[in-house]
C-alpha cells in the first residue's frame, strides 16, 4: 500500500493497487501545475484510492475532459485525473517507496529548453507509442513586454509576471519539503532580487501558504488553477519563482542539487550537477 498527502496534511491517501506506467512528462500544463521542468505520475485503478479531507480539494479543468486536482490549503497537486478508469498519482506526494520506477520522458517536444534529460530513458515527443490521447494545443502565451524580458504565468493564465533584473541563481532542491509542495521529484526555484520579479497581473489571485514551524519556507499558487506563482520575502530582500512557470528562457539555470540526503528513492540524478547532502546558503 502507498501513502501520500500534501504539504500541509489537509489532504492525505493511500493507494491499494498497482502503481504502472510511471512517466516523466514535459508537457506545459504538468509543469506550470508543478511549478517543476517536469511532472512524474503513474496510473492506479481509480477504485484502489482512498482519501482524507477531499473537501479541501480544488478542481481545475485545464483541459477538455482531464480535470487536475489541488489543495486548496497549501497548493500541492492532488489525485484526481482520471482516464478510463484509471487514476493518475502525482508520486512526488508520496511518502512511501513506489513498487516502480520511471519508465520513460514525455512530451519532451514541450520540454524546456535548459533541461536537459542525462538517464537514458526512452523519450517521445507526445505520448508513448500506443496511447491514442489526443495531443492538445500549445498553451495560450502572455502578451510580450516592451522590453523583452522573460515572462511566467501560471496555468490558468490568471497569474502573470516578468523577470525585470538579472537572477542570483538556481538551484535543485530535493527536500522533502519541496517535494511534497510540488508534488515532484524536486523542485527547481530561481532566486533574484526582491524587486526583480514584478508580477503585472493577478496579485489577488495568489494564494500562500507557510509551513506554521518553517523559518522561510512557503509555497505560492494560483488559487484558481493551482498552477505555482512566484513568491517575494521581503525580510531577506529576494524574490524566488518556480523554473517550472517560465515562458520565456530565464537565462539562468539550476548548478547544483541541494538536500540530496532527502532525494526520493525512486528518482536517480544522473546529471554532473555538484551534490549536496543539505542546504547551500545562498548570500
Amino acid at each position: 500500500m502507498q501513502h501520500g498527502r500534501c504539504l500541509c496534511g489537509a489532504v492525505e491517501w493511500t493507494v491499494d493497487g498497482p502503481l504502472e506506467r510511471m512517466t516523466h512528462c514535459h508537457c506545459a500544463r504538468c509543469r506550470k501545475a508543478h511549478g517543476t521542468p517536469f511532472a512524474t505520475y503513474a496510473f492506479t485503478p481509480a477504485a484502489a484510492l482512498r482519501m482524507r479531507g477531499a473537501e479541501h480539494v480544488t478542481r481545475y479543468a485545464s483541459s477538455p475532459g482531464f480535470v487536475r486536482g489541488f489543495c486548496s490549503v497549501c497548493g500541492s497537486v492532488v489525485p484526481s485525473a482520471e482516464v478510463n478508469g484509471q487514476l493518475e498519482i502525482p508520486i512526488g506526494s508520496l511518502t512511501t517507496d513506489p513498487d516502480a520506477r520511471p519508465e520513460a520522458h514525455i512530451f519532451v517536444g514541450s520540454k524546456q529548453p535548459w533541461y536537459e534529460i542525462t538517464d537514458g530513458l526512452p523519450q517521445y515527443a507526445t505520448f508513448e507509442p500506443g496511447d491514442d490521447a489526443p495531443v492538445l494545443d500549445p498553451l495560450p502565451q502572455p502578451p510580450p513586454t516592451a522590453a523583452g524580458h522573460p515572462r511566467g504565468s501560471c496555468l490558468c493564465g490568471a497569474v502573470r509576471f516578468v523577470l525585470d533584473g538579472e537572477p542570483l541563481l538556481a538551484r535543485n532542491c530535493h527536500c522533502s519539503r519541496c517535494r511534497l509542495a510540488r508534488s515532484a521529484a524536486h523542485a527547481a526555484n530561481l532566486v533574484a532580487p526582491h524587486d526583480a520579479i514584478r508580477v503585472t497581473h493577478g496579485a489577488d489571485q495568489i494564494a500562500s501558504y507557510k509551513i506554521p514551524d518553517a523559518q522561510f519556507f512557503r509555497q505560492t499558487f494560483c488559487r484558481i488553477c493551482g498552477g505555482k506563482a512566484p513568491r517575494h520575502d521581503a525580510g531577506r530582500g529576494i524574490a524566488i519563482a518556480p523554473l517550472g512557470i517560465f515562458d520565456d528562457d530565464p537565462g539562468t539555470y539550476p548548478d547544483i542539487h541541494m538536500y540530496v540526503a532527502s532525494r526520493a528513492p525512486w528518482f536517480a540524478i544522473t546529471d554532473a550537477l555538484p551534490q549536496h547532502p543539505a542546504g547551500v546558503p545562498f548570500r
